[in-house]
């Protein structure tokens, strides 16, 4: 019996692989001598990290320490004054210079989580802390991903995964992205089978709530009740939790230490725009009024939306859905910093296994190529102040998507016309 083959369009056709394992694999080995290149030259410009005018490995993993030392021998108000808790760092760390202009800045379901912190030195727990965070982070990716079977059951699939600038940055700074990039990751990869699980699991990103902005959004799309149910039901009870730990007054300094973030920091601080790869810090650091830059903001966040649940409604891949949502994550807040870019990494190892598997597109590889490289750009434009690129990339990475789904939803009504015409010449 006769079957005809499928042809990709010509525009979409396949393309020679450059991007295969083994490089790879040689392309991680050479940015991991590079890492050891920069800490031996931060170590020895700050004279071992002692030198007031640098900052050290662990700079905002300090903020996290202190924060839990405040909360254990003291009380959560005093972690969300400002002043209390510019003098408990000033007294923890008094060998470094702490400018501490910025309040404390997360959720109480954060403070509880990090509470245990403290009960051990800060180079300790620092090491715990990110390591943990590495782990469950390659873990989640790797498993959405399905990275390692495209690596043939390699286990360089994982060197690939945590050597990658977007797992270095937020390592350096001790942030707490790749825990939340992790949680999201796990959560996606519980969501068919597993789906009460995957709820309770997005239930902790109470601890970054605006990362999780776009769950319920594609959680609808896919008719995971059942998953929202338990997301709702996680996120209460964590929530309430911590508000029985910390005190009611807490959350209402929450909400004004954001509002002092959003107008020093989001609104007025070109630091900040030059780090960070989002809508609103390119339109800022052009001289937009912030009324304007927050409504092409909005609008991109709308179109980042919109295209995460044309993915979710269009497809049942679970790497195109991920990729979709974590991109879009990114797309839709005004408020990213470097070290958020782990979240990208789970888009990239999803893209990545999907090229190695089905076979290349024209420009995917060079704009992973670029996204893969994005945290570090984003890292150093403090210094270089190099233009903003980080929007494009991102919206680069979005469009990658959604044409393998549109090829995918063309392959689907090209088979189904062969499959009737067939059924149609043996009826006649």
């Amino acid at each position: 019996m006769y079957v005809p083959q499928l042809r990709m369009r010509s525009d979409d056709s396949e393309v020679h692989s450059w991007l295969t394992p083994e490089r790879m694999v040689f392309y991680c080995c050479g940015i991991c001598v590079l890492y050891v290149v920069l800490l031996t030259l931060w170590f020895y410009a700050s004279h071992g990290f002692t030198e007031q005018h640098f900052n050290r490995p662990g700079a905002d993993f300090t903020v996290f320490w202190s924060a839990s030392y405040g909360l254990l021998h003291d009380s959560a108000l005093q972690v969300y004054d400002h002043a209390s808790f510019d003098r408990i760092q000033r007294a923890l760390f008094s060998s470094v210079s702490i400018d501490s202009v910025m309040p404390w800045l997360y959720p109480p379901t954060f403070l509880v989580l990090i509470s245990p912190l403290a009960l051990l030195p800060p180079l300790i727990m620092y090491f715990v802390f990110v390591c943990a965070g590495v782990a469950l982070f390659s873990a989640g990716t790797l498993r959405i991903s399905g990275l390692a079977d495209s690596f043939r059951g390699s286990r360089f699939a994982w060197f690939v995964v945590a050597a990658s600038p977007c797992v270095f940055v937020p390592a350096i700074f001790g942030q707490n992205s790749l825990l939340t990039a992790g949680i999201a990751a796990l959560t996606l990869h519980w969501l068919r089978h597993h789906p009460v699980r995957a709820g309770l699991c997005l239930g902790l990103l109470a601890i970054k709530p605006q990362m999780a902005v776009l769950f319920p959004l594609v959680l609808i799309a896919a008719r995971a009740w059942r998953t929202l149910a338990a997301a709702a039901f996680s996120a209460t009870l964590f929530g309430a939790f911590s508000v029985f730990v910390c005190g009611v007054q807490s959350v209402r300094l929450f909400f004004v230490n954001t509002g002092v973030a959003r107008e020093t920091l989001l609104e007025h601080c070109r630091g900040y725009w030059l780090a960070s790869p989002t809508t609103f810090a390119v339109l800022r650091e052009g001289g937009t009024p912030i009324a304007l830059a927050f409504t092409a903001q909005a609008c991109m966040g709308l179109l980042a939306a919109a295209a995460a649940w044309h993915v979710w409604r269009n497809t049942r891949d679970a790497r195109l859905r991920a990729a979709s949502l974590v991109i879009a994550t990114l797309l839709t807040n005004p408020y990213v910093w470097h070290y958020e870019l782990a979240w990208l990494g789970i888009a990239i190892a999803c893209l990545t296994a999907l090229g190695i598997d089905k076979g290349w597109l024209r420009g995917e590889q060079s704009v992973i190529a670029l996204a893969w490289l994005l945290p570090a750009y984003e890292l150093f434009n403090r210094n270089t102040e190099l233009p903003q690129i980080g929007p494009i990339v991102l919206l680069l990475m979005l469009l990658i998507v959604l044409r393998r789904v549109r090829m995918g939803s063309e392959g689907r009504d090209e088979r189904a016309a062969l499959a009737y015409s067939y059924a149609t010449q043996i009826i006649r």
